[in-house]
């Protein structure tokens, strides 16, 4: 690159040269450099970025309205600010998502493309930062240990509000498909082994239940978020900032993301702390663990064609073998199924870097961030694929199912408290040798009627509560 393509900067350690075209400048260069690990800026994550440009414009703002930062660098900062959150500038948001430094590449980046923006726009070149600062003028009041976890938490609200749109859609398929099969008798099981029968409706009902406690967990964890150290500074004390900033930057944030923040009660804890965002990883690992549970279930009801449980069908989506014609896998289920692993490892990795944090910070907040993210987006992308491509689709096998219960042994349960267990697990085990059927064998018995049999093996009595105890009990 020519002399003609870049530019001069400065820092403590020396003059680097920057390329001109660009709206970052040599804190972010340096960083670049340096953190060359995932291959993966944070652009790819447009919710911190967008969550970034807030707290530069509210902070810029709070300054103004404290008369510490004069009217036009404010009104460059504000436009600058504005531009980014419609998506403007987002690949100069250059630093490898996981770095050294508790997240200020992130933060510097941050300053440094808004001042160059803003310089633009006070008709000044990029790097000219004498007439409007990164540090002096974007980030005063600021520290990047208030900024980072505070841009995190605003970009994970709406990461989670997402997340939950998305599992009502999931629950709500779910929820349809219960209502269809609804009078479709099947065998439950229990340690893979004949249980006792129940619906197919009952059966995915309890996925949608499962989603619905799901949500209003993430809904609670989400509030712990809305707690901010916003005006903390460098450890929690305020140093360098004015005495009303904190409670005035964070009405003006609320104002601009209309979500509604609170100043910490202790800017020192909640400096350090990383609690919230412990609390919520524990929830997305909530979601993937009964979300891969749930996904386990449909492969196994859906497996064969022919040597396996067969009573559900799944979508078809593409074929399956590149040796075997014909085979179909259920390729939606699985894809889940890996997504809840790596949202649990996430929660591990989350786990150890909150721990980890000593004394009046925790250094590591840029892994617990790109670690949240990537839950919370693929979950997100996760459940609407489940809920479009296979849940949607899903049929039963209604009568195989009908065998099933017909001829398992399972039923005999029902039978208790009218024949007796003793002569339950008499029919019960003549059944298992013989391979006839418990109903067979009951009329044979003459422990039964016909009558008898048939009402008490209806699917409502099966599958609802119904106790008749035996005469002279």
């Amino acid at each position: 690159m020519s002399k003609q393509a870049q530019r001069s900067e400065h820092d403590l350690l020396g003059d680097r040269l920057v390329p001109a075209a660009a709206y970052y400048g040599v804190h972010t260069l340096r960083a670049l450099e340096n953190f060359a690990i995932t291959g993966t800026p944070i652009s790819i994550y447009p919710d911190l970025v967008n969550a970034l440009a807030c707290i530069k414009q509210a902070a810029a703002l709070a300054n103004n309205e404290l008369q510490l930062l004069a009217d036009d660098k404010t009104a460059a900062v504000v436009k600058a600010c504005e531009e980014i959150r419609a998506g403007e500038l987002l690949d100069e948001f250059v630093v490898d998502v996981i770095q050294g430094g508790a997240g200020t590449s992130t933060n510097m980046n941050a300053n440094e493309v808004v001042a160059n923006r803003g310089l633009e726009l006070m008709g000044h070149r990029k790097g000219e930062y004498q007439y409007l600062h990164p540090l002096e003028h974007v980030n005063m009041s600021q520290s990047t240990n208030d900024v980072y976890p505070t841009a995190v938490k605003v970009a994970l609200h709406f990461g989670i509000q997402r997340l939950v749109d998305a599992m009502a859609g999931l629950r709500g398929a779910f929820a349809a498909k219960a209502q269809e099969f609804v009078h479709v008798l099947k065998m439950g099981r229990t340690q893979l082994q004949d249980a006792v029968p129940m619906t197919l409706g009952q059966e995915f009902s309890t996925y949608a239940v499962m989603l619905g406690e799901d949500e209003q967990r993430l809904r609670e964890a989400c509030l712990l978020i809305h707690e901010i150290n916003l005006g903390a500074t460098a450890i929690g004390t305020g140093i360098n900032a004015h005495p009303d900033y904190a409670r005035l930057v964070c009405r003006k944030l609320s104002d601009i993301t209309g979500i509604k923040l609170e100043t910490a009660g202790n800017l020192v804890e909640a400096t350090q702390d990383a609690g919230a965002f412990v609390q919520l990883s524990g929830v997305l690992k909530r979601v993937a663990v009964k979300l891969s549970k749930t996904c386990h279930d449909l492969r196994l009801l859906s497996s064969g064609p022919r040597a396996g449980l067969g009573e559900i069908n799944l979508p078809p989506m593409q074929a399956g073998s590149s040796i075997m014609p014909g085979k179909v896998n259920p390729v939606i289920p699985e894809v889940v199924n890996q997504i809840a692993f790596e949202v649990i490892g996430n929660d591990v990795t989350v786990s150890f870097a909150a721990e980890a944090g000593q004394l009046q910070l925790n250094a590591f907040e840029p892994i617990i961030a790109h670690s949240l993210f990537k839950s919370l987006n693929h979950l997100r992308n996760g459940c609407l694929t489940l809920a479009e491509r296979c849940v949607t689709g899903i049929t039963a096998n209604r009568e195989h199912l009908h065998k099933l219960v017909e001829h398992s042994i399972g039923i005999v349960t029902a039978l208790n408290p009218h024949i007796g267990y003793v002569n339950a697990t008499a029919v019960a085990q003549e059944a298992l040798a013989s391979g006839r059927s418990v109903y067979a064998l009951v009329l044979e018995k003459k422990l039964l009627s016909k009558e008898q049999l048939d009402d008490i093996l209806r699917p409502e009595n099966l599958t609802q509560p119904r106790y008749m105890p035996l005469q002279n009990s």
